[in-house]
């Protein structure tokens, strides 16, 4: 498995990508990640999750020195289309974002979640999140020691 830049070649593969039914209420759509990424170039570091040549996922990380919260370093996008769940890709491609935080000198990396049945709060804590107390809009924030 590997993170990839998004290039003119796999751009396709990311926008079509969906996560499975009811899950769409717990992330945003790659498109709409996509035009983030692009408006907020400066700071965003989007990729795509590849395994053997084939896109399975996108991820998009903040890196912001000058972040308003303090969370310079902050898992913004993490999905795995549906066809692919279930592989251990999600954790794999975390691991790999957050070697990507330490190079660049991160000792925490934060996210944030929706609540809700089926929603990811379970993996996030599975792979050592905990929760600040904090909350963005209506999603619980949750640090990541490195």
């Amino acid at each position: 498995m590997e993170l990839a830049e998004i290039t003119a070649d796999n751009v396709g593969d990311v926008y079509d990508l969906v996560v499975a039914p009811g899950q769409d209420e717990f992330v945003a759509s790659n498109p709409w990640s996509l035009a983030q990424a692009y408006a907020e170039r400066h700071i965003a570091w989007p990729q795509a999750v590849v395994v053997d040549s084939t896109v399975v996922g996108f991820i998009m990380l903040q890196f912001d020195p000058d972040d308003d919260d303090g969370r310079p370093y902050q898992l913004w996008r993490l999905m795995i289309g549906a066809d692919h769940q279930g592989k251990g890709y999600g954790r794999a491609a975390l691991m790999l974002a957050a070697e990507e935080c330490r190079r660049r000198g991160a000792t925490e990396l934060f996210t944030s979640w929706v609540l809700g049945d089926g929603g990811p709060e379970g993996f996030y804590i599975g792979l050592g999140f905990v929760p600040t107390g904090d909350w963005d809009e209506d999603e619980k924030v949750a640090r990541l020691t490195l």
